[in-house]
């Protein structure tokens, strides 16, 4: 008997068929209603391929998704369900990137980061467009219906940590449909935040960021004439009914633009990761806001914080030194290193001029002048308790001397506390601070002035 030998290329092919039986045979069980049959095609499929799914050709990687996605859903894992079915318009939205690997077999990466980290040279680009999408939104929209309204109702109830997926679940059930509606995965990034889960909410914000998301988008309502109420419509039949006017079953067409989030996701996403400890990745992404928002008093601020957290305290005191000598009316940069020359005592002098130099080109800069008031200040619970161990322990001298150097102090905080209240005048810790410092000052009549204003602004916080 002749013996037959398979080359490794030969065994591929055979493997790859076997697996697109297997898939094919998925999707039949799937649409039968039968979960049973589709969980075991889909197991053999699995342990044949692994994780090596760029070996499917794109047709067969959407068939497993279909399936393997739809088989998640009917199981009640809907968030693993809707991650897999995501990955179905993934295909139409990225390029697919063919050709063969060292061991000639054929490959199909889907995006370009994936075909880059495969190393292989010379792969050529193709598109592909789901063929499947269509079959879906019967089996989504009840998912999609019931996921939204537990995650409205946990955030309503203040059940961030819960509404979180929810809405994730939410934007990758829409997006396995056809509709990018990255507006749910910001919800999803926003809940995160609340639920003070900054670890995922600055994954979240980062995807955003560098998807290009701004949070603009336009909404066209009509009134229907029949049930008298405004519905949103798509743009399409918009356009359509109101070009036809008077015959047509709506009136009253508007439109409403939303404003753009992305400044703020810019601040938001470079705080989390400064409180997470990603430093280095803040760095990065405050240089790539700055350059889109170079005027951003935030974003500014916290590049001396990461800067500072990165140990580049110096590098960051250079660099603003260098851009002041060559621009010397930029009130931001002037606050920004009185910041860092705050943080040590040895330059805090050098902090005052610098916060001084900032008001001068900007008075209604009220964190230079808050900073101000507070530097001044020193650490007034430390001098109090300077204070009365020294009293305790009889060394009155000692205790005169606090006191005193306290009530200069605190005089020499007053004109900084003042204007602090003269440019934010609705701040109620800046009332409260002057009552006390006009106290200090035995300015009667001026403490009980602040002292009826903070009175009434907390009165009318309740």
């Amino acid at each position: 008997m002749k013996k037959i030998f398979l080359s490794a290329a030969m065994l591929t092919v055979v493997f790859a068929f076997g697996q697109k039986k297997e898939i094919a045979a998925a999707v039949k069980a799937i649409d039968a209603g039968d979960l049973a049959t589709t969980n075991a095609q889909i197991a053999q499929a699995e342990s044949a391929m692994g994780d090596k799914t760029y070996l499917l050709e794109p047709a067969v990687l959407e068939q497993y998704y279909y399936a393997k996605g739809l088989s998640l859903l009917k199981a009640g894992k809907t968030a693993e369900g809707a991650s897999y079915l995501g990955k179905i318009n993934d295909l139409a939205k990225n390029k697919i990137y063919v050709g063969k690997d060292s061991s000639k077999n054929k490959v199909y990466y889907v995006g370009k980061a994936a075909a880059d980290q495969s190393g292989i040279q010379g792969l050529k680009e193709e598109s592909y467009t789901p063929t499947l999408t269509s079959k879906l939104s019967g089996s989504i929209n009840p998912v999609i219906e019931a996921a939204n309204k537990v995650a409205l109702d946990a955030y309503n109830a203040k059940k961030y940590a819960e509404a979180a997926p929810k809405f994730q679940e939410v934007y990758d059930l829409l997006n396995a449909a056809g509709q990018d509606n990255k507006k749910y995965l910001y919800y999803s990034g926003l809940t995160y935040a609340l639920a003070d889960k900054k670890k995922e909410a600055s994954t979240i914000y980062m995807n955003l960021l560098n998807s290009g998301y701004t949070g603009i988008e336009t909404t066209y309502t009509a009134k229907n004439k029949k049930s008298n109420e405004v519905e949103n419509l798509e743009k399409s039949t918009w356009d359509l009914y109101k070009k036809m006017g008077a015959t047509a079953d709506y009136s009253d067409f508007k439109t409403e633009t939303s404003k753009s989030v992305e400044k703020e996701l810019y601040e938001t996403t470079v705080a989390l990761l400064l409180d997470t400890d990603q430093n280095e990745e803040a760095l990065s992404l405050i240089e790539k806001g700055l350059k889109k928002f170079p005027n951003n008093a935030k974003l500014a601020e916290l590049q001396g914080t990461a800067y500072f957290k990165s140990g580049k305290t110096n590098e960051f005191v250079s660099s603003l030194k260098k851009q002041l000598a060559s621009n010397p009316n930029d009130a931001t940069n002037w606050y920004n290193l009185g910041v860092l020359q705050s943080k040590d005592p040895a330059t805090e002098a050098e902090a005052l001029a610098s916060y001084k130099k900032a008001v001068e080109i900007k008075p209604e800069l009220v964190q230079a002048w808050q900073n101000m008031t507070y530097m001044t200040m020193g650490d007034d619970a430390k001098a109090i308790d300077d204070y009365n161990a020294a009293r305790k322990a009889g060394k009155i001298e000692e205790s005169n001397k606090i006191i005193a150097a306290r009530r200069a102090r605190l005089a020499a905080a007053l004109p900084f506390a003042e204007k602090w209240y003269q440019y934010d005048n609705n701040s109620i810790d800046a009332v409260s601070l002057l009552k006390g410092l006009y106290g200090s000052a035995r300015n009667e009549a001026k403490q009980a002035e602040f002292k009826a204003k903070e009175e009434a602004m907390t009165a009318a916080q309740k």
